[in-house]
């Protein structure tokens, strides 16, 4: 939902903020890794129930996220190496974040509810992995009620209203789980407009691997005639 209606006017914003931390010679590597600190930092915060802090952290945490692309594209240097090395450190971000919701939960009184980050894990990767396999194989799946932004606004209401932090949780999964179902149904319509190669095509293509031996026997016969019409043989 973010990406769709939000992302170019955010751009828009941090663009400023990046130009002047490229001037500072800060490399947008450095900021990446940054915010993986700080959502290791926020993840333990949270296992160990100190969700204020945590809601901190968290806030923290956004910014290198947001601030690294706009670093990058400051100083020219976004390109495919950066992109890998964001898209791997948000799913450790992630997995960070709910495995201290996971720690915290296993020493509560109920600790089987330690299941529900990693559930909501599974879906957010799901989510993820959903559009960059879409967008490998030329389809577009963006889109949803719980993206990654969404995530961490919504988790953060959580930790700043601790009362609700299991029901933020659930709704949580409930709509990233509806997000991941989303996608999926967007990428199996447009893959299911691909239309397989006719018997024409196929046919052509036949023809062309045969090209090459009917050379191959042209000239052979061409080289046997030739032996018996030279007077020398």
């Amino acid at each position: 939902m973010f990406d769709g209606s939000l992302r170019t006017a955010f751009d828009r914003l941090v663009a400023p903020v990046g130009r002047g931390l490229q001037r500072l010679g800060v490399s947008p590597d450095v900021v990446t890794i940054v915010g993986v600190l700080m959502a290791g930092a926020c993840g333990v915060a949270i296992g160990t129930g100190r969700f204020f802090t945590a809601a901190v952290l968290l806030a923290l945490t956004g910014f290198p996220d947001a601030l690294d692309g706009a670093v990058a594209k400051a100083g020219g240097r976004a390109g495919p190496r950066g992109a890998f090395l964001d898209s791997v450190s948000d799913r450790l971000s992630d997995g960070l974040l709910f495995a201290g919701a996971g720690w915290y939960f296993v020493g509560t009184d109920s600790p089987r509810l330690a299941m529900l980050p990693f559930g909501l894990f599974i879906s957010a990767s799901l989510v993820s992995y959903q559009r960059a396999k879409a967008e490998s194989l030329g389809f577009e799946a963006k889109g949803g009620l719980m993206e990654r932004a969404e995530r961490f606004i919504a988790l953060g209401f959580g930790l700043v209203f601790s009362p609700l932090f299991v029901a933020t949780l659930w709704i949580m999964l409930i709509l990233t789980t509806a997000t991941a179902v989303h996608r999926f149904v967007k990428v199996w319509k447009q893959a299911g407009g691909e239309q397989p190669p006719t018997p024409l095509r196929a046919g052509r293509t036949r023809r062309r691997t045969r090209r090459p031996v009917s050379d191959f026997r042209r000239r052979a016969q061409t080289r046997a005639e030739n032996r018996r019409r030279s007077p020398n043989r």
